[in-house]
């Protein structure tokens, strides 16, 4: 990537390529090509008609749909005139949009009209009355009274747009994005300009991305690592993105032959899916330089499929959190194999860490703690709720993570997981990422999540939920064999349950509220 002066709002980044490279192609979706100077005029039209009607500096609006352009041209069309996105996903259902609604005070909802199985209009009708914020419904597709081609139906009014323009500060929220609610119910991660394209900015750099670099977004746009990770830090780079709807193993496969990619990108599950899929099996791997895995803990035994998979590639894992707007820790170029599987990387620039026991002193060197980090892409708090962010966010300006980790002498981090999921058996604490990691490497599993649950003489214990590989006729005696012959008893699964699927956030992590 070429250093130049990183700019420090969405709607500069976006109209310095459009100006310096308007006619690269910026992104691809369906078999369409958008050149990044489309982009920028098909958002001052989206700009011109929020204006019109009656969005003003720090509305918010909400957008529901997939991986698409309309969801782009839309946030970077509320980002020029200081509107703020609320970030929904075609996944949520009544409780989940009528909370989000009603707690972000969005003013105006952009969806699609429906997906595969569900009436998106009506399920919004249905929740008017727990959203009495919500002015209205813009569709993006026919089906509505007010259409997002009725919005750009017009030219903007040059004037108007740029005195809306002209008073969006670095500093001012342009998303909220609710966290994906793991573990209990979603908060708003309110995030600024500045902070998403210090982000972007400091993974670009650290990724070498540029012009001849090609980057999927598989991963949902209502999270950091669609939105941040892959579409802004491609765009830093003026590297093609190429939009998948949604992830589809069998879809990100076809990538390979028809794309050019150079980078791979996804979470852990993601991989796993992806390497699984039939058409995976003679897909051409060549040009792929980079492989990045991200968004949960990915365990040594993939991070090893993944480097056959993609023998051309070096494999990287990146960690991010939505309250940093992206990623925040990555792998060094040059990391040896065996730091490289055991370790999520070192602090990108601008980033401080430290790792902090219950009193708040920061640990020796390879002593466990909560991780504790410090950047400018930091939200700006969550929505709403004053107290939950002083809670989170130090006076001095520190985030807590709630996430276990140590440093070795070198500042590598190695994550040991959330600092709640942690269980206590029989006075042992027991960190279910360290049994989840074993559990996957064996041969007959996908995936596997573990959680601590109740015990009248242990007082927790740790249950397993398993999905085995397809035709793996693995038994839940067999794995407890296979753990107990690599690991301290009181680790070893006192249950393991084996199930066809796991109940997934739509970023791709496993919810483990709904394990219990």
């Amino acid at each position: 990537m070429t250093r130049r002066e990183a700019p420090e709002r969405i709607s500069d980044l976006l109209r310095a390529a459009a100006r310096t490279a308007g006619d690269r192609i910026g992104w691809s979706a369906g078999g369409r090509n958008i050149t990044l100077a489309q982009m920028d005029q098909r958002s001052d039209r989206i700009a011109g008609g929020l204006l019109r009607l009656g969005v003003r500096h720090g509305d918010r609006i909400a957008v529901n749909d997939h991986t698409t352009p309309d969801w782009l041209a839309i946030y970077f069309a509320a980002a020029k005139i200081g509107a703020v996105v609320v970030a929904l996903s075609v996944r949520y259902r009544q409780s989940e949009l009528a909370h989000i609604l009603g707690h972000s005070g969005a003013r105006f909802v952009f969806t699609v009209p429906a997906t595969a199985d569900v009436d998106l209009l009506d399920l919004l009708a249905r929740i008017r009355d727990r959203t009495p914020e919500v002015e209205g419904t813009v569709t993006l597709g026919p089906g509505g009274a007010l259409t997002l081609d009725d919005l750009e139906a017009d030219p903007p009014d040059a004037a108007a747009l740029a005195a809306a323009e002209g008073a969006v500060d670095p500093g001012h929220p342009v998303l909220v994005i609710y966290t994906s609610g793991t573990t209990g119910r979603p908060k708003g991660a309110t995030l600024t300009h500045r902070g998403q394209l210090a982000a972007a900015t400091a993974q670009a750099r650290h990724m070498r991305l540029g012009p001849d670099d090609v980057l999927p977004v598989t991963v949902p746009l209502n999270h950091v690592s669609g939105i941040t990770c892959c579409v802004l830090t491609a765009l830093v780079a003026r590297t093609r993105a190429v939009l998948l709807p949604a992830f589809s193993p069998r879809e990100a496969a076809r990538l390979f032959g028809t794309s050019g990619l150079t980078v791979w990108v996804g979470v852990p599950t993601m991989h796993t899916l992806l390497l699984r899929a039939p058409e995976f099996a003679t897909a051409d791997t060549s040009a792929v330089r980079l492989v990045v895995t991200g968004g949960a803990n990915a365990d040594p035994a993939l991070l090893e499929r993944l480097a056959r998979a993609f023998p051309r590639a070096t494999v990287m894992n990146l960690y991010g959190l939505s309250e940093a707007s992206g990623a925040v820790v990555m792998t060094p170029w040059g990391s040896d194999r065996e730091t490289t599987l055991r370790a999520v990387g070192r602090p990108l620039p601008g980033v401080q860490i430290k790792i902090v026991d219950g009193d708040g002193a920061e640990t020796a060197a390879g002593q466990a703690g909560e991780l504790l980090v410090r950047a400018p892409s930091l939200m700006a708090g969550y929505h709403a709720m004053p107290d939950q962010t002083a809670r989170l966010i130090t006076a001095d300006g520190w985030l807590r993570t709630g996430d276990v980790a140590w440093a070795d002498g070198d500042g590598h981090l190695t994550l040991r997981g959330r600092r709640h999921e942690m269980f206590v058996q029989g006075g042992f604490n027991v960190y279910p990422i360290e049994v989840e990691n074993l559990l996957m490497s064996h041969p007959g599993v996908a995936l596997a999540a573990g959680v601590g649950v109740p015990d009248p003489v242990l007082g927790e214990i740790g249950r397993y939920y398993v999905v085995l590989t397809s035709g793996a006729e693995t038994t839940a005696r067999e794995l407890r064999d296979f753990c107990a012959a690599a690991i301290a008893d009181y680790k070893v699964p006192k249950q393991i349950i084996i199930r066809t699927g796991l109940p997934m956030t739509p970023a791709g992590k496993v919810q483990k509220d709904r394990l219990h």
